[in-house]
């Protein structure tokens, strides 16, 4: 145990962009760093003014009057660590610990005739997000990764450093149906060419069985065993566009069977011919100019045989890893935000590099945005969001947010405001 806890903190020593200088490059004299450490992290407090008991959706009348609730969270703490072997093969390393990551101990209860008893202090999760192995051609334009990686579908996968969007957390409609962020063992091809990115990705296919209504697709992307399902197989691709000065242009696309991509492969002829197909398109976009910066993003998804999917998951024992849900057959995600920095408008000498955006969000989502034959809609897991707020900048590298949302539902359902604040980071030490 002991030892595998130190074989995670030095993997932890973290995870990594490419590090742009290659073996043989350097002037002579000079000797650059191979070694790349960096990070990012986020604290937050929330004070939710709606109930936050878990049957608020299904007797919203009986829990319109709660009372507040309060909350201090880490939602994202992430090293990483990378190295540049020379000779165009580099190593990238992330481990991110979510919400505090977990403490546990084992006690001797003295009032319970001594017997050992394991407690959970904190909950969380700890996870080895990034681990590959890139091997650059042609300077840049081919690369092979093969190892853990990042799925580059939708805005925020690729894009999800806290210094890359205004809110506190990350965008929630993205960060509702997707996986996000999105983390698979697979193999990419991608490169840079003149003001085009793109990348090409194999990975496993996701697994059906923790497909559910709030969440769409994003449960099955995890795995609850030592290690995971490749029953089925998927593709992820993704291009970027920089032509404009100051605007990103993307498109990215998923597809991959789910079914049966478990070890809970049923032999009822009933479902012989369910595939239980995953497909996503997103189209996302930033321009950021000296003043303003402006995001945006559309998801779309289908899954096929949702029918299905959900009668057999409901079938399912109730110790098994699936959340008995009905799933919806298509979900969408939209959002946009922008802001602008006041600052600006001062002399820039002064303000030696601070800015202050004040910011504006926009986000529809709706996890059950199409459903099948039998399968009743939830209604509230379709939802609007706004979200006001500023971004204060002392650093390039550290950002102060404060902001004020509320989630507009369906008026059989109560409306979810918030104000939150909080205090992130994003840098590379060496």
């Amino acid at each position: 145990m002991k030892g595998f806890l130190l074989s995670t903190l030095l993997l932890s020593f973290l995870a990594v962009a490419p590090v742009a200088a290659q073996e043989g490059t350097q002037r002579a004299g000079e000797k650059a760093s191979r070694l790349t450490i960096g990070g990012y992290g986020e604290a937050v407090f929330t004070r939710n003014f709606y109930s936050d008991k878990y049957l608020r959706y299904t007797d919203a009348q009986r829990y319109k009057d709660d009372d507040s609730h309060g909350r201090f969270d880490l939602p994202h703490v992430v090293l990483w660590l990378g190295y540049d072997f020379g000779h165009g093969w580099s190593l990238g390393t992330e481990i991110e610990f979510e919400h505090g990551g977990t403490e546990s101990a084992v006690e001797i209860e003295e009032e319970e005739a001594g017997e050992y008893e394991a407690e959970v202090e904190r909950g969380g999760e700890v996870a080895l997000e990034q681990f590959w192995i890139n091997k650059e051609w042609l300077g840049g334009r081919v690369n092979l990764k093969m190892g853990h990686l990042v799925v580059p579908v939708g805005a925020t996968n690729m894009y999800h450093l806290p210094t890359e969007f205004f809110t506190n957390y990350r965008p929630e409609g993205e960060s509702t149906i997707m996986p996000c962020t999105w983390h698979e063992t697979g193999v990419s091809l991608w490169g840079e060419i003149g003001k085009w990115r793109y990348e090409v990705m194999m990975l496993p296919g996701l697994d059906s069985d923790r497909f559910g209504r709030q969440n769409w697709i994003a449960g099955g992307a995890g795995s609850p065993y030592e290690f995971k399902i490749a029953n089925s197989y998927a593709g992820a691709f993704r291009v970027d566009n920089f032509s404009v000065k100051g605007l990103r242009l993307s498109l990215s696309g998923y597809i991959g069977n789910s079914f049966k991509n478990t070890l809970s492969v049923t032999e009822n002829a009933k479902y012989k011919d369910v595939k239980g197909t995953v497909m996503i398109g997103a189209f996302d976009f930033c321009y950021e100019t000296k003043n303003f910066v402006v995001r945006g993003n559309f998801d779309y998804g289908h899954l096929s045989d949702s029918e299905l999917i959900t009668k057999y998951n409901m079938s399912m024992r109730n110790d098994s890893p699936s959340p008995k849900q009905a799933v919806g057959s298509d979900a969408i995600a939209v959002g946009v935000e922008a802001g602008y920095d006041i600052f600006s408008l001062a002399n820039s000498k002064k303000m030696n590099g601070k800015k202050l955006h004040l910011f504006g969000r926009y986000e529809y989502y709706d996890s059950m945005f199409k459903t099948e034959g039998s399968i009743m809609d939830a209604e509230w897991c379709g939802r609007q969001r706004v979200a006001v707020g500023v971004n204060y900048r002392p650093l390039k590298s550290i950002v102060l947010k404060g902001e004020y949302s509320i989630g507009l539902l369906g008026k059989a359902y109560n409306n979810e405001p918030a104000i939150s604040f909080g205090i992130a980071y994003f840098s590379l030490f060496k």
